[in-house]
C-alpha cells in the first residue's frame, strides 16, 4: 500500500504535477456499483461477511476500511472518466483491479474498477465503444468475464502465459507471453497488435492498465522487461491514443519488486509520459 502515498509524493516534489492536478474522491454509490456486481456480493464486503475461503481467495482479511478504499478507487476511476472528456488523459494512482469478478473478489481485487466506470460510461451514453488495454503481467480475468457478453466493451490483455492466473478466461484479445520475455520482443509485439487493433474495434474510449510487474525485477513477474522498455511501453500506448485522438483514463496496477524505489519510479513514469505526450499542464 505504501506506493499509492510515494507516487504523488514524487510526483509532487519533482514538480511533474502540483496539487490542482489532484482529486480526492469519495466512495462509489451502491447504485452505481450494481451496474457491474451483484447485490448478494457488495453486501458481503459492505458488511463484512465473506467468509473464510472467499476471503482467501482475495488475499486481504475483510475490513470496512479496506472496504471503503476499493469504493474510493473505483469512484476515482469514474470521476478520471470525466477529466479525460475534458483533457484526453487521467489516472489513477491506485486502480486496475482486474481480478475482481462480478461476484467474487480475487487477486487482491475487491471490485473491478475499469469494469464499474465502463458500465457506468455506457448507462450514460457517454462513449459508443469502449477498448480495455490491460497490459499488467496478469491477465484481466474478471475484467474478461464480466464483459464476455458486452459487445461495446472489447478486452485486450498482454501478460505472462505462465503467470496467475492459471486458469485464464477468454478475454476479446490474449496475447501470452513467455517467461523471460524481453524489452525488443514485448515491443514489437505490442508495436505490431496495438494499431490494428485501433483501427478495428475504433474505440472512442479507452482504459489502459499500466501495471509495472512486467519489470526485470519483480518478484511474481517472471519477464524481463527493463525499466526503459517499461517507460517505452506508455510513450508507445498514449502516443498512439494521442494519434487518434481517444480519451484515455490509466491506472496503475501491480508492481512487486523488492525495491519500492523501483516500482515508485515506474509508475512515476507513466505520469510523466502521460503529460509529455498529451501536453498536460
Amino acid at each position: 500500500m505504501l506506493k499509492y502515498e510515494l507516487i504523488p509524493g514524487q510526483l509532487l516534489y519533482e514538480g511533474t504535477i502540483s496539487p490542482n492536478n489532484i482529486f480526492s474522491p469519495i466512495g462509489c454509490k451502491d447504485d452505481v456499483v450494481l451496474l457491474t456486481h451483484e447485490e448478494k456480493y457488495l453486501h458481503k464486503l459492505k458488511y463484512l461477511q465473506l467468509s473464510a475461503s472467499e476471503q482467501r481467495r482475495i488475499g486481504f482479511l475483510q475490513s470496512a476500511a479496506l472496504t471503503a478504499r476499493e469504493l474510493i478507487i473505483t469512484q476515482g476511476t469514474i470521476e478520471c472518466c470525466h477529466y479525460a472528456f475534458e483533457n484526453r488523459l487521467s489516472m489513477n494512482v491506485a486502480g486496475g483491479t482486474h481480478h475482481a469478478y462480478a461476484d467474487r473478489g480475487e487477486g487482491f481485487c475487491l471490485l473491478n474498477d475499469f469494469a464499474v466506470a465502463a458500465n457506468y460510461l455506457i448507462q450514460k451514453n457517454l462513449v459508443k465503444q469502449i477498448l480495455i488495454i490491460d497490459l499488467d503481467v496478469h491477465q484481466g480475468n474478471g475484467t474478461a468475464r464480466i464483459f464476455q457478453d458486452q459487445p461495446r466493451v472489447f478486452t485486450f490483455s498482454m501478460h505472462g502465459k505462465h503467470n496467475y492466473p492459471f486458469r485464464k478466461e477468454n478475454s476479446d484479445l490474449d496475447i501470452g507471453l513467455d517467461d523471460g520475455t524481453d524489452d525488443n520482443t514485448y515491443l514489437e509485439i505490442l508495436g505490431k497488435v496495438l494499431p490494428q487493433l485501433i483501427e478495428k474495434v475504433n474505440p472512442d474510449f479507452v482504459f489502459y492498465l499500466s501495471g509495472v510487474d512486467i519489470l526485470d525485477s519483480d518478484k511474481f513477474g517472471k519477464l524481463k522487461v527493463t525499466m526503459n522498455g517499461c517507460r517505452e511501453r506508455d510513450e508507445n500506448v498514449f502516443t498512439l491514443l494521442k494519434k487518434n485522438n481517444i480519451p484515455c483514463v490509466a491506472a496503475m496496477g501491480g508492481g512487486y519488486s523488492e525495491d519500492i524505489k523501483r516500482i515508485v519510479e515506474a509508475h512515476c513514469n507513466t505520469f510523466r509520459s502521460g503529460k509529455e505526450i498529451f501536453e498536460l499542464d
